[in-house]
């Protein structure tokens, strides 16, 4: 199934909160402090938002539930479990720049796996079609994306670890068992997002490209903030070659869906 490449009121709605994002984030590195923390926080909200809306309004309620059971539920346990126990991420803590907190995690961590899972999961569906290859790309693309949060996040003081070792080259505050923890628990939301949200999540089609252009977003703009702009060059590196292995295909793939066939753009030869 394809879905319609006309423009909608759905897809114009999508562009546009996908416009505010992107303006949120780019003015990140303008503020600090009280300022940027807020920030954070509404640019995760708009993050949820455009998901969130994208999966109700391109493929209808029980996709946008699913998405929200999983993820969004799924990831407040997570927390919950790993700030109780250490369990899968390693023993962290939450400071109290983020905002409300519940059983430790502040409301909008939530949020944010919903924001990254719904694009990443999408990416995957439109480069396979194959149940485990795209939980398996889906995982890789949204565990990938960490890379660059948790330095990013490290350095501004919204959590830390009472054990930040052993740390990937460069990035000395974040231990690599974060990263793993991240990945086993990606594989299991996108195992889960496709049963409980049913099949039209799964359905790659030209309504995605909001959710396309955030994904690819995402990375290009993480690599050059990272690298030009937070003084965080190592996790630019380590986040880059991550998210790569989603973010190269998927640029490539869609590259591909916009150059036209020869025999569209330009007439047959007449004969001789």
């Amino acid at each position: 199934m394809r879905w319609s490449s006309q423009p909608s009121w759905s897809g114009r709605s999508s562009w546009l909160v996908l416009g505010v994002l992107v303006l949120a984030q780019i003015g990140y590195p303008l503020t600090g402090g009280t300022d940027r923390a807020r920030l954070t926080v509404v640019t995760v909200c708009l993050g949820y938002l455009l998901s969130v809306s994208h999966a109700l309004l391109s493929r209808g309620p029980r996709v946008a539930a699913g998405l929200v059971l999983v993820t969004t539920g799924g990831g407040l346990a997570v927390e919950a479990l790993g700030v109780a126990t250490g369990v899968p991420f390693g023993g962290y803590a939450y400071s109290g720049e983020l905002g409300p907190k519940l059983a430790g995690v502040p409301l909008v961590i939530p949020l944010a796996w919903t924001w990254m899972a719904w694009p990443a999961w999408l990416a995957a569906a439109r480069l396979t079609r194959r149940r485990a290859g795209r939980v398996a790309l889906a995982a890789v693309g949204l565990a990938g994306w960490d890379l660059f949060l948790d330095p990013q996040m490290v350095a501004e003081g919204y959590w830390s670890w009472r054990d930040p070792s052993p740390a990937l080259p460069g990035v000395p505050d974040v231990p690599v068992s974060n990263y793993l923890g991240w990945l086993l628990f990606a594989v299991l939301l996108m195992a889960l997002l496709g049963p409980v949200a049913g099949r039209a999540a799964g359905l790659a089609g030209d309504r995605d490209a909001p959710m396309y252009a955030l994904y690819l977003w995402t990375y290009a703009g993480s690599v050059l903030a990272h690298a030009v702009f937070l003084g965080l060059p190592a996790s630019a590196g380590w986040g880059g070659l991550a998210m790569a292995a989603v973010a190269g295909p998927l640029a490539v793939t869609l590259a591909r869906r916009r150059r036209p066939r020869r025999s569209d753009a330009e007439p047959a030869a007449a004969p001789a």
